[in-house]
């Protein structure tokens, strides 16, 4: 009977080992590894409702109040966000558009067809000065996508001039003519985009040949002006892409090289963005943490040609990609916002933290009613969806030093799969506030977390929460505050040890002392 006994509370301890996740908090005296506020960047591409009726509603719009065309609600709400850059005219669109197309009066701007999203015709109403002067009034910077797909290089640097240049050139007084005295001094600058796509379906070596021409004529022998040259990256795991690009493009013509990656169930067949099953659920986030092995080969092969890692890698698309909504054009890639994409930002956002030494930008696709949004609008409505609030959780990061946060989690499975379940990552501001954020995956089970921390003495903590009833909730015009964050209660704090239990699929964000 002792025999059996003695087993059986062995299974037991087993099992109570297995189940617990564990985790280490490293805060040291001094660190100088930063999380760039440029990792929670946001994307406006050309396409669908995500300019027009999005951020965009005309001057003359009587209904929904704006300042200069651009919705104040939009303006307000982003602001809180605190979002750092804001990338545009696109994606795919920018190696279609021509910059001059865009400036001038509104009513003699020449009109192009959007061959990529929906064939719909594009009246350049919101061009140059339009983007740079709502990204003044969003108190962010703005990302310039240059076309060299169908663009010269003179058309791109002269662009480069238009927007920067303070002194007499026949740019610089073309923008004063077209009323903008001073000039923007727009510091990030995309030369092309998936050049091994719709950017013109390049080799990555024809790519670096043109990457360097096109870079070296946007600046002078210096890059005086500091500006900060992203060269259009690898396709998810081309890791080839990658090589050629750090090998052959001198290091002072390029300050930033690309990644795209979608948590996307299949390309041809990407499921639905609220109706999903738990097997859905449970592929889109394996999609989206393979982000951390993308991340990990992709900076083993800078760190061969970059040691000291002064090249940044700029994952400016990424984010959930399923059906559109039924009954919506199919080209303008309209869908629902639900917690499992709430789940994408989190763990996405973790990973991004915990590779700040490398990753220094990033831009979810997308701002407004495209992918996945942190804003949808309706005519006059608008609702801000569950990845919004997740970003607005952790902006708390923004600028702050990382801090070394190791989690060993427990699975989440599925039939014969696993994935881990929880994942983390933690930074202490300038005001010496610690923050953690966790998320847990797990479509069913709450998490208990008990995270030992070396090097600080904490008194007070505080949290919040985002989480729902079902994975498939979402935020609607008809109830906008379906999911928004709630104070979280369920951590505590024993000398050096910090125990949260995370309920099922949820995002906390806690807060030190």
């Amino acid at each position: 009977m002792k025999r059996i006994l003695a087993v059986c509370l062995a299974l037991v301890c087993s099992f109570t080992v297995y189940a617990q996740n564990s985790g280490e908090l490293k805060v040291p005296t001094n660190t100088d590894r930063v999380i760039s506020r440029h990792i929670y960047g946001h994307f406006a591409e050309h396409l669908g409702r995500s300019i027009y009726g999005g951020f965009y509603v005309g001057e003359d719009n009587t209904k929904i109040p704006n300042t200069r065309g651009v919705r104040n609600d939009v303006v307000a709400a982003l602001k809180t966000l605190k979002i750092p850059n804001l990338r545009w005219p696109g994606g795919c669109f920018a190696d279609t558009y021509h910059w001059k197309h865009g400036i001038g009066p509104k009513e003699e701007r020449p009109t192009i067809v959007n061959a990529w999203w929906g064939g719909v015709t594009e009246d350049n109403s919101f061009g140059t000065h339009d983007f740079l002067n709502m990204c003044e009034l969003l108190e962010t910077e703005p990302y310039l996508a240059g076309n060299m797909a169908t663009g010269l290089v003179q058309e791109l640097a002269d662009w480069v001039q238009y927007v920067n240049f303070a002194g007499e050139s026949p740019m610089s007084n073309l923008r004063r003519e077209n009323g903008r005295d001073e000039p923007w001094n727009v510091k990030y600058w995309g030369i092309g985009n998936e050049a091994w796509g719709c950017g013109g379906n390049m080799t990555a070596e024809y790519y670096a040949n043109e990457y360097r021409k096109y870079a070296t004529f946007v600046s002078d022998w210096t890059n005086s002006g500091g500006l900060f040259r992203i060269a259009s990256g690898a396709n998810s795991a081309d890791y080839h892409w990658t090589e050629v690009l750090m090998k052959n493009i001198p290091k002072n013509l390029i300050e930033g090289v690309a990644l795209h990656h979608y948590a996307v169930i299949d390309w041809d067949k990407k499921g639905p963005s609220t109706t999903f099953t738990e097997q859905q659920y449970f592929t889109t986030m394996q999609r989206a943490l393979f982000m951390d092995e993308l991340i990990n080969k992709h900076t083993a092969i800078m760190d061969q040609y970059d040691p000291e890692k002064k090249i940044a890698l700029v994952v400016d698309e990424w984010g959930g990609w399923y059906e559109v909504e039924p009954g919506t054009n199919p080209g303008f890639l309209y869908q629902q916002n639900t917690m499992r994409d709430a789940m994408i930002a989190g763990t996405t956002l973790n990973i991004f933290n915990n590779h700040s030494d490398r990753v220094r930008m990033a831009n979810l696709a997308q701002t407004i009613n495209v992918l996945q949004a942190v804003i949808l609008t309706d005519e006059e409505k608008m609702l801000l969806t569950p990845t919004y609030h997740v970003m607005e959780m952790y902006n708390v990061h923004q600028d702050a030093s990382w801090l070394p946060l190791n989690i060993k989690s427990q699975d989440y499975t599925m039939g014969n799969e696993k994935l881990p379940a929880v994942s983390g990552s933690a930074s202490r501001d300038k005001n010496g506030l610690t923050h953690i954020s966790l998320v847990n995956i797990d479509s069913k089970k709450a998490q208990d977390v008990t995270i030992n921390i070396d090097g600080a003495k904490y008194k007070n903590i505080t949290g919040r929460a985002l989480t729902s009833k079902k994975l498939q909730d979402y935020n609607s015009f008809d109830n906008p505050n379906n999911i928004k964050p709630e104070n979280f209660k369920g951590a505590r704090l024993r000398g050096n040890n910090l125990t949260v239990k995370l309920p099922p699929f949820s995002v906390v964000v806690l807060e030190l002392k």
